[in-house]
């Protein structure tokens, strides 16, 4: 009578009290005054805060706070699986975190549009800045003079075939599951992680390499910025299908229940197209008319 007293009667999980709120505020706190601490250090050699010098130790600060951040991230997501496993992901529940994660991929869609527009309102309008900047960043053209551009269908079009052939893995893990083969789930996640892991090592190639800096003009700010954000976000999603290999090595995930799994196969999607838009954008269209750099 207890038991069926102390059961709830609905289908939302009220979690238990949790520290990671809390932990994860400190050490975001923590890394922001690292990071400012480190970028004012570089400049200027210190920074004084609240009364204190912060020289030398400043990248310190900014490690601290980023291990506090991922040991949250690890506490609070296993305290996620736990509860899963637990049998606390109800229908509601379950549908709440899809509700979520698709906000959160809403979220990175306008987080790129902003990257979006700084390039096209630069590339469509080089005449409609002030003639001394006009002069300096573009030379009133796009791309601006003296800029060599990246042939598109060296580097950029090999990577974008990497992405295209690590959607169609990561589909065939997600079909393997869902008829739970095993086996075929492993090897669909693994070879995903290989050529996330193969995107990422051919774009650092392609930076080490590019004709272009960050500074040069504001082609290469653009640039940088638009195509390594989403690198960044590559890193992030190959982390994450690398934790549901981890997770599906251990026979963590079953047809009726891979939320975790379904998550990051999203994410994954969203970076792939995101690419296809920098690819036919940014590499293809800006680079027409333009120098193509030898052996780029």
């Amino acid at each position: 009578m207890a038991d069926a007293h102390a059961k709830p009667q609905h289908d939302y999980h009220i979690i238990d009290p949790s520290p990671w709120p809390f932990l994860g505020s400190i050490g975001a706190l923590v890394m922001a005054l690292g990071g400012v601490a480190w970028m004012q250090s570089l400049k200027s050699g210190s920074l004084h805060l609240f009364g204190l010098e912060l020289a030398g130790a400043n990248y310190w600060i900014f490690a601290i706070g980023l291990a506090i951040v991922l040991y949250t991230m690890y506490g609070w997501w296993s305290d996620t699986i736990k509860e899963a496993h637990e049998g606390h992901h109800t229908r509601v529940v379950s549908l709440h975190l899809r509700y979520g994660m698709i906000m959160f991929i809403a979220s990175e869609v306008m987080f790129f549009v902003a990257w979006f527009w700084a390039f096209f309102d630069a590339s469509l309008f080089p005449n409609e800045v002030h003639q001394v900047a006009r002069d300096a960043y573009t030379g009133g053209v796009w791309p601006p003079k003296g800029i060599e551009v990246l042939d598109p269908f060296h580097l950029p079009l090999y990577n974008t075939i990497i992405l295209l052939l690590s959607g169609t893995t990561v589909t065939w893990a997600h079909h393997a599951l869902l008829h739970d083969d095993r086996k075929g789930l492993v090897w669909g996640l693994t070879l995903t992680v290989a050529l996330g892991v193969l995107f990422s090592f051919v774009q650092a190639y392609e930076y080490i390499h590019a004709p272009f800096t960050f500074h040069d003009s504001i082609y290469g700010a653009t640039f940088f910025m638009a195509t390594g954000f989403h690198g960044f976000h590559v890193i992030i999603g190959t982390i994450f299908l690398l934790v549901c290999l981890i997770r599906a090595m251990r026979g963590d995930f079953t047809p009726k229940q891979h939320f975790g799994f379904e998550a990051a196969a999203w994410y994954w999607h969203f970076v792939d197209v995101v690419w296809l838009f920098l690819f036919v954008s940014i590499y293809i269209w800006a680079s027409q008319g333009a120098t193509i750099a030898a052996g780029h």
